[in-house]
């Protein structure tokens, strides 16, 4: 049976990724899924909301409610966005109104490797890259959303793909959204841990949110590194 899923591009992938979100649309569309796109999306509110201004995230969320609640799901390329999306009743726990709408909202929202695993029951999506991948779990949906095997079943069926564990997998990237700016002393220290786990048989470095890649990316190429970061999508989109 034919998906109807609504996309969630989130504003990395909107203004610095773009390439993560058309994958995702192709993934999903190659696992059977109709995928509808709202121009009128924003934020999740998670920047507002992580940095104290849950007045200024109530309007955001509200906004995101009003556009996915009619939606049978809504998917996005992101854990931390999905995560966010999961704490909206939290957010709304004193207007009852908005609360119900919320919790209706989060449950329908899913991260995509979840999505294609759990709810789909999607695992080889005829994907070829010829590369050793290691695996990034991004803090988020590793923690709060508990995906930790899903990605991994999905690379291991790309084929030519070798997936790598990395000795820091499941340490932080250091990159926290604002935290990153405000403490980039820390934020780099701890990126360069989990740079650490990284040897020689490294080709491309993944994980399910564009945050924690920028982040890595950054340093590798300052770094001069050859390794290369792609998100799961954009992998799964491979031919």
């Amino acid at each position: 049976m034919t998906r109807n899923v609504a996309l969630f591009a989130t504003c990395l992938g909107d203004q610095l990724w773009p390439e993560v979100v058309e994958a995702t649309v192709a993934v999903l569309e190659r696992a059977g899924c109709r995928v509808t796109f709202d121009p009128a999306q924003t934020c999740c509110a998670q920047p507002a909301f992580n940095s104290g201004y849950h007045d200024e995230a109530k309007a955001v969320a509200r906004r995101f409610v009003e556009i996915f609640e009619r939606a049978d799901a809504s998917v996005a390329p992101s854990g931390s966005c999905t995560a966010m999306v999961h704490r909206y009743p939290e957010l709304f726990r004193d207007e009852p109104e908005w609360r119900a709408r919320a919790e209706a909202v989060a449950h329908k929202a899913h991260e995509l490797s979840a999505f294609l695993v759990r709810e789909l029951g999607v695992v080889d999506l005829g994907a070829r890259l010829s590369a050793r991948v290691a695996w990034h779990d991004a803090c988020h949906a590793l923690r709060e959303l508990g995906v930790r095997d899903e990605p991994r079943r999905l690379l291991r069926a790309v084929a030519g793909l070798e997936l790598v564990e990395l000795r820091t997998g499941e340490a932080c990237c250091g990159f926290g959204g604002t935290f990153a700016v405000k403490f980039p002393e820390l934020s780099t220290a701890m990126l360069d841990h989990k740079l650490s786990g990284l040897d020689d048989r490294v080709d491309v470095l993944s994980a399910v949110d564009s945050s924690c890649l920028m982040q890595m990316r950054g340093r590798l190429q300052r770094q001069g590194s050859r390794v290369r970061a792609m998100h799961l999508a954009e992998i799964l989109a491979s031919r």
